[in-house]
């Protein structure tokens, strides 16, 4: 079985350098995911976790430094160019349309695509991996719980068909339950050949489905490796594990 190191480089940031006036929110930041590769970024609020993000889906512009997607200079681009690419993002706080349907908000994510067939392929595909929308279909997005309006805003990402999926904090808010379903789901999308980079504020969870882990701090990174390796670290334990190490 080939190596990450053998699989064709995705995504790769090179010393990006982001900042909001005179706030510098990355510094510097050296990032790569492979085909086929989930990674979790973890770090405290305020380290840059989304920011990186929204940098790599075109709605921050990076100050310097460059984004490759599949060995393609991509930073600066607007959004719309990035999703054609094949990169989407679910973005933290779910962002759905709120006076639309279920279908209709996910009809929104194959906006820029023209395959029919093909998008009733993956609309079929979303019901069949969150069975709670397709009951839900005609219902306004606003009137669905946390958990489902999570379950559309992922639904909708997928619609683009994406050859990489960005998803931020997918369990904020949810309770135990929906969690794991949502975790259940991911590995179900990774099996389709979609390659993924999670931020994730519950990092057992995050580390248990990614090969690789990195961990931003201040607008750097500050660790990465393996995720079995960053779980055992006494740092990440006590950090982000809640556990008291040594005690």
């Amino acid at each position: 079985m080939p190596t990450w190191g053998e699989k064709m480089m995705m995504l790769q940031l090179d010393d990006l350098h982001v900042s909001y006036g005179f706030i510098e929110a990355l510094r510097g930041v050296n990032l790569s995911l492979h085909q086929g590769e989930i990674i979790t970024l973890l770090g405290p609020n305020g380290a840059g976790k989304t920011t990186t993000l929204m940098t790599i889906s075109g709605v921050v512009r990076p100050k310097s430094g460059r984004i490759l997607f599949q060995g393609e200079p991509i930073q600066g681009w607007p959004p719309y160019e990035v999703v054609k690419m094949g990169i989407s993002q679910t973005p933290e706080g779910r962002g759905i349309l709120s006076r639309m349907t279920v279908q209709e908000n996910l009809g929104m994510g194959a906006f820029c695509r023209e395959e029919k067939q093909e998008i009733r392929k993956d609309l079929e595909w979303v019901w069949d991996i969150f069975p709670r929308l397709h009951e839900r279909r005609n219902q306004k997005g606003g009137t669905l719980s946390g958990g489902e309006q999570q379950m559309l805003a992922i639904g909708r990402s997928l619609m683009s068909r994406p050859k990489l999926l960005l998803l931020d904090e997918p369990s904020l808010g949810l309770a135990p339950l929906v969690v794991r379903r949502i975790f259940k789901v991911l590995v179900e999308i990774h099996k389709r050949d979609t390659s993924i980079l999670l931020v994730e504020q519950n990092a057992r969870m995050a580390l248990k489905v990614a090969q690789r882990g990195y961990v931003l701090e201040e607008g750097k990174i500050a660790l990465e490796g393996p995720a079995g390796e960053l779980l055992r670290q006494e740092k990440i334990r006590e950090a982000y594990l809640g556990e008291t190490v040594g005690a």
